[in-house]
C-alpha cells in the first residue's frame, strides 16, 4: 500500500514535469515540443526551441528541485520541533536571504562590489540570497549549541527573522521607489531564475542536500520518540539537530537564492503526505514528502501561467491557495482531539 502510494505520486510528478513543457502561455503543437526534445533539426521556428529548452525545460527542472527542497525541509524541522507550524521560513532562515537581497537591491544598486570581485545583476542577487541565508544558518548553528531546548532554539530563529524583517523595513523606506519596485518582485518568487547554464549547480547543491537528508531517516524517526528516547536508542540528539539544522539551511538557502521566498510549500507538503500515508515512519514519509513536494510546485508553475499574452501570475499567489487550506485542516484536525 505504501509503496503504492510512493509508486503513484511518482508518476503523477512524471505527468506534471511533461504537462510543463507542452502547456505554456506560448501555443507550441504537442508533436513540435517532442521533436525539440528528441533533438531533431527539423523544427520549423528556432524561437520554439528557445521556449522549450531554455524557458519551460529549467523552469519545469527547478520547480521539482525547489518543491522538493523545501518539503523535506519542512518535514524535517516539523519533526525537530514537533511543530506543525514549522518550515523553512519559521527559523529565519528566509528572512537572512531577503536581507541579503535587500541590502544587495535597496542600498548598493544592485551590485557587489570589493576589492577582488565586483558582481551585479541577477548574480549579485543569487550569491547575496545566499549569503544572507548562510550567515543566519551560522547563527542558528552557534545557538543549537548553547540551547539544548528545541523551543528555544525555534523562538530564537523567529526573532532572528523578526530583525531581518526589521532591517529589510527600514532599507524599503529610505530606497528608491524602483529599489522597492525591484524587490517587491523578487519577494513574489519564480521558479524561472536558474538557466540551463546555471542548472548543473543548482542541481548538484540541491540533491546533494536531499541525499543528506534521505540519510538522517533513522535519526528522525527516534526523534519522534523526543528526546530522552532518542538518546536512549544511541542517538546523539544534540549532534543529530545540528546535522538537520544544516541540511534545512544549505536546502533552504540555495532554493532561496534563485527562486525568492516561495511559501507554503515547505509548511504545507509535509502534512499532505502524512495525510496520504496515514505514518510517521519517515522510511516512507520522507520519500514521499520529496514527491509530492516536487509534484505541487510543478503545478504551482502550471497554473502560474496564464493563456495567450495575459502573462504570468506571481508563484506566491499561487502556493497560499493550495497551501492555507492544508494547514488551515490541519490545526482543525488537532483542535478536536
Amino acid at each position: 500500500m505504501k509503496k503504492g502510494i510512493l509508486w503513484t505520486m511518482a508518476l503523477l510528478m512524471a505527468a506534471l514535469f511533461c504537462a510543463n513543457l507542452y502547456i505554456g502561455s506560448v501555443d507550441i503543437p504537442g508533436s513540435a515540443v517532442t521533436d525539440i526534445l528528441l533533438g531533431k533539426d527539423e523544427v520549423t521556428k528556432r524561437s520554439w526551441q528557445y521556449i522549450v529548452l531554455d524557458s519551460r525545460l529549467p523552469q519545469a527542472l527547478t520547480a521539482l528541485l525547489c518543491g522538493s527542497a523545501l518539503s523535506v525541509s519542512g518535514l524535517m524541522l516539523q519533526t525537530v520541533f514537533r511543530n506543525p507550524l514549522a518550515g523553512p521560513s519559521i527559523l529565519g532562515i528566509n528572512s537572512g536571504a531577503s536581507l541579503g537581497v535587500a541590502l544587495v537591491m535597496l542600498l548598493t544598486g544592485g551590485s557587489m562590489m570589493g576589492e577582488l570581485f565586483s558582481l551585479s545583476g541577477f548574480i549579485a542577487i543569487v550569491v547575496a540570497a545566499f549569503v544572507g541565508a548562510m550567515v543566519v544558518m551560522g547563527l542558528l548553528l552557534f545557538f543549537s549549541t548553547l540551547l539544548k531546548s528545541d523551543t528555544l532554539l525555534l523562538i530564537t530563529g523567529i526573532m532572528i527573522g523578526y530583525v531581518a524583517s526589521s532591517a529589510i523595513a527600514l532599507l524599503n523606506f529610505f530606497a528608491t521607489s524602483e529599489g522597492v519596485h525591484s524587490y517587491m518582485i523578487w519577494g513574489l518568487g519564480s521558479f524561472g531564475g536558474v538557466s540551463m547554464v546555471q542548472m548543473p549547480y543548482f542541481a548538484l547543491v540541491t540533491v546533494g542536500g536531499l541525499l543528506c537528508a534521505l540519510l538522517l531517516v533513522k535519526p528522525l524517526n527516534a526523534l519522534l520518540l523526543g528526546n530522552l528516547y532518542a538518546e536512549n536508542l544511541g542517538v546523539n540528539v544534540k549532534h543529530t539537530r545540528f546535522q538537520l539544522l544544516f541540511v534545512t539551511g544549505l536546502l533552504s538557502a540555495i532554493t532561496t537564492a534563485f527562486c525568492g521566498p516561495v511559501s507554503f510549500i515547505g509548511l504545507a507538503v509535509p502534512h499532505i503526505a502524512r495525510m496520504l500515508l496515514g505514518t510517521s515512519d519517515h522510511r516512507y514519509l520522507l520519500p514521499l514528502t520529496l514527491l509530492t513536494g516536487g509534484a505541487v510546485a510543478l503545478l504551482c508553475n502550471l497554473l502560474s501561467v496564464l493563456p495567450g499574452d495575459l502573462g504570468v501570475i506571481p508563484l506566491n499567489a499561487i502556493t497560499p491557495l493550495l497551501g492555507a487550506p492544508v494547514i488551515i485542516y490541519v490545526l482543525m484536525h488537532r483542535g478536536k482531539k
